[in-house]
């Protein structure tokens, strides 16, 4: 059976660059060994998660295998005597969830295979080689003139992407690499698209674009055949690193850390940047540029994984410029992923994080000036500049190139459509993807700055103010209604006295009287405390009653009354 004629499983609509974050929630003991509880998360949804129960042993086992990345890892040391004690437990928790956040926030560590494994066996529990050899078993019996050397194992950081050294039968001393891919959840070209555009590949003729043998593609996955090169990538070239190490042997911590020279940036980048000027003007879309793509062919730079794109790959630096919302095309990924490149070229190491707020001294001050307009705070939150305004910057507009070999990359007018709507397809997912980083970052924030201890003293300052100030407002409500209530009756009638009030004796017609000298003036009443609550008043009132009074008192009309004779026997009697 040939290889296009095997039925697919589907293109993988898995992430792979989704950063994974791992948080010990528990711990429980059972017999002579205790259990950590881990709550891993993909991304930013809470729904995303899912829980695993870890031993010691297993982060010890996955300490050993990662000890080929040569990091120094703060993994918690054994303890065989008094290891079920409940403070040493506590202990040894805080010390594994350092060890976690080490792993999970190392770019390289955490994009790999043995910490995904760890992290997420459900959906990395495959052995992905097998499956590779499986599918290039089955091309060989429809391609019997290729003949598989030997694995590359692990030289590639893609965990879905596996190589072979490969050559061909009648020409044995020719070494090529064959590389074998699953389809990624950027994939949006239909399959007969796809398997035109891979063929497309093999007839691209460019100086700084690496050649490729032969390319196809099924419904599942892709296999793209290359010369071998025994100098190896870009990468290798900064890190001195021999091409057929793993990955994480080669890269994760370099023995001496040396940038390259100032004619070296200064050429390799004007080529790079010519290849993606190229890219762009033809309307192909790439997004995958970074030192591992790019090869190493003399002094001339070439670029690698053209392929990528196509496949619905996720780059390698998509957790970096999925934080900002002005990198939203291929062209603007493109050129970021540019900058880590021109970081990683002369300081001979990636940016520790991005954007990068201060740079150490370089070769050149025009270096660090190309270094600003894509990764500096004020270029994330203005954007990137384009591919032809940095071959115009003066670190690259005064390189000469020498390569006269001719460009040929014809394509067709409808698989250019195609392409058009695949590229747009893969920006809307990044735009999605962006603004939910975005509303999630706020909402953290506004959570953050909301349970701040010092947010937390304000809002009680506040609510005390606001208390004090209603209980106030609220007494001097009831004064003033009270007030108000006596007014009104005095307006229809005469004034209460009370029982005990002495009443006046009358006097006679013409009768003096001494005035009673008038009381003295009632204090004045105590300011309000407004730090102590008012105590009601316990005594019974009788509410109804009092009501009523005050009521018939307002509502008390002289008209109403009846009409009386009054007899006055005051007058003498002379009988």
């Amino acid at each position: 059976m040939a290889f296009m004629e095997k039925p697919a499983a589907g293109k993988v609509l898995l992430d792979d660059t989704a950063p994974l974050t791992a948080v010990i929630e528990a711990s429980q003991s059972l017999h002579s060994h205790t259990e950590y509880i881990i709550r891993v998360q993909r991304g930013i949804s809470m729904e995303n998660s899912w829980q695993i129960i870890r031993r010691y042993s297993d982060f010890d086992l996955l300490n050993n295998s990662l000890q080929i990345s040569a990091l120094s890892l703060p993994l918690p040391p054994k303890k065989l005597i008094g290891n079920m004690d409940r403070e040493f437990i506590a202990e040894r928790q805080k010390g594994l969830q350092n060890y976690l956040n080490a792993i999970t926030s190392n770019h390289i560590l955490s994009n790999c295979e043995l910490v995904k494994k760890f992290l997420d066996p459900n959906n990395y529990s495959v052995n992905y080689t097998e499956i590779a050899l499986q599918h290039v078993s089955m091309f060989f019996r429809s391609e019997p003139k290729w003949e598989v050397v030997e694995p590359l194992k692990d030289i590639g950081w893609r965990i879905r992407k596996k190589y072979f050294l490969m050559k061909i039968k009648n020409q044995p001393k020719e070494r090529l690499a064959l590389s074998w891919a699953d389809l990624g959840p950027d994939k949006y070209l239909s399959d007969k698209d796809l398997q035109c555009a891979m063929k497309l590949l093999s007839s691209c003729s460019h100086p700084y674009i690496y050649k490729v043998t032969f390319a196809m593609a099924n419904e599942s996955s892709a296999l793209v055949i290359r010369p071998f090169s025994e100098k190896g990538t870009l990468k290798d070239l900064i890190y001195k690193a021999k091409p057929k190490d793993q990955f994480l042997k080669k890269y994760c911590n370099p023995k001496k850390i040396q940038g390259l020279e100032l004619q070296q940036i200064k050429t390799f980048g004007r080529q790079i940047l010519e290849v993606l000027k190229f890219l762009h003007e033809k309307g192909f879309p790439y997004g995958h540029l970074h030192a591992s793509n790019v090869m190493m062919d003399g002094d001339t730079c070439r670029l690698l994984d053209l392929e990528n794109s196509l496949l619905g790959l996720p780059s390698f630096y998509r957790s970096y410029f999925t934080q900002f919302r002005k990198i939203n095309t291929l062209e603007s990924v493109d050129v970021h992923c540019f900058g880590h490149l021109l970081y990683e070229m002369t300081y001979g190491r990636p940016p520790d994080s991005v954007p990068v707020d201060s740079f150490p001294p370089a070769p050149s001050t025009s270096v660090v000036t190309v270094l600003e307009s894509i990764i500096s705070p004020e270029a994330m939150k203005n954007g990137m500049p384009t591919v032809s305004r940095l071959l115009q910057m003066p670190l690259f507009s005064d390189v000469l190139l020498t390569n006269s070999e001719k460009t040929q990359f014809k394509i067709p007018t409808k698989l250019k459509e195609a392409l058009k709507i695949a590229k747009e397809c893969i920006e809307k997912r990044l735009v999605e993807e962006q603004k939910q980083i975005h509303q999630h970052r706020r909402l953290t924030r506004a959570q953050s700055h909301y349970g701040s201890e010092e947010e937390k003293k304000k809002r009680k300052i506040l609510a005390r103010k606001k208390s004090k100030r209603s209980s106030f407002e609220s007494g001097e409500e009831q004064t003033m209604k009270y007030s108000n209530s006596n007014n009104s009756g005095s307006g229809a009638s005469s004034p209460l006295t009370s029982p005990s009030s002495p009443v006046p004796p009358c006097t006679a017609a013409g009768a003096s009287t001494i005035p009673s000298p008038p009381p003295p003036p009632a204090a004045p009443p105590p300011p309000p405390n407004l730090d102590v609550a008012t105590q009601p008043d316990l005594r019974p009132v009788n509410s109804t009653s009092r009501g009523a009074l005050l009521s018939s008192i307002q509502n008390f009309q002289k008209g109403g009354l009846k009409k009386t004779e009054t007899c006055d026997y005051s007058a003498p009697r002379i009988s």
